[in-house]
């Protein structure tokens, strides 16, 4: 009966701060202040520092726009999570996988978004927003019909997404679907 008036709040205040979350917080803003040395802290916080350690580090190298080694970075801190069967690994596995995206890897990309929504723990707005970059990743190596059915999936996980709309759109117009496309970029349009 106690525990069900505890309201969230007040099982926080009452919580021992976590210094990992700390520490995490403070390396991801110096991420936005100075990614250099975001990088020297995460680097040397690695030892011991587990998935947010590893985080931080790719995050600090996609703020110098640095793919290759963020998307290491995001790779072995996935990796680590599987291990330790941390539910945060599907998300490492996504961004690994936009990492290598935008650095120009799609095949990469492909592998590691499969990897992530193959887990069953992602949210429906999640898996739907992997959908899409697995997506990006099947046109990016002429995959036309299996990017096709990624963003049908998407589109049914986050409807209300206008760039899952655009993307399809984009994807109709390059199959040769006007009408597809039209209706995409109609939907995307109303709502952006």
């Amino acid at each position: 009966l106690f525990l069900a008036t505890v309201t969230p709040a007040a099982a926080a205040r009452s919580a021992p701060p976590d210094p990992a979350a700390k520490r995490y917080e403070e390396c991801v803003a110096l991420t936005r202040s100075d990614p250099a040395k975001a990088v020297e802290v995460a680097d040397a916080w690695r030892i011991g520092g587990g998935l947010l350690a590893g985080k931080c580090l790719g995050l600090a190298y996609v703020a110098q726009e640095r793919w290759g080694p963020a998307t290491v970075a995001f790779e072995q801190a996935a990796r680590e999570a599987e291990i330790v069967r941390d539910g945060r690994a599907a998300e490492m596995w996504v961004m690994a996988g936009n990492a290598a995206l935008a650095g120009g890897d799609a095949a990469t990309a492909r592998g590691y978004l499969d990897r992530a929504l193959a887990l069953p723990v992602l949210t429906p707005a999640m898996r739907g927003e992997a959908y899409m970059d697995r997506a990006r990743a099947q046109v990016e190596v002429n995959n036309l019909p299996a990017a096709r059915g990624d963003l049908n999936e998407a589109l049914k996980l986050v409807p209300k997404d206008p760039m899952g709309w655009l993307l399809s759109a984009t994807l109709a117009r390059r199959q040769n679907d006007g009408p597809r496309a039209r209706a995409d970029i109609a939907e995307a349009q109303r709502l952006a």
